[in-house]
């Protein structure tokens, strides 16, 4: 199953637009934590609930590294972009993060 936890830096529709390629998904907004959301918040809440975080956010990527996964990381490293853009992107490299989540040696993916 795959469980997206879209971070608050990025649009809530981009959660909404790819809901037809993911089981779940989700933007902090809608999840049960505190508005805004810490980053720490929204790491435990992932872990608990089994969601994959995509984020801008470099902090995600330092947690993986300090605590290990889950949660595993979607980090995008294409800068601020439209919405449009984000959900093409994210059907450009669906096959990636469909591998990326299954695998099990791999706790971060960048995409560029």
């Amino acid at each position: 199953m795959m469980k997206i936890l879209f971070d608050a830096n990025i649009s809530f529709k981009v959660a909404t637009r790819v809901r037809k390629i993911f089981d779940v998904s989700l933007h902090v907004s809608n999840a049960d934590l505190s508005i805004p959301a810490k980053d720490n918040e929204i790491w435990n809440y992932a872990k608990e609930k089994n969601f994959v975080v995509v984020t801008y956010d470099e902090d995600f990527s330092n947690f993986v590294n300090i605590y290990g996964a889950p949660p595993k990381v979607i980090w995008l490293r294409f800068g601020n972009a439209s919405v449009d853009a984000i959900c093409n992107k994210i059907e450009v490299y669906l096959p990636d993060i469909q591998d990326f989540i299954q695998d099990k040696n791999t706790d971060i993916l960048e995409i560029y």
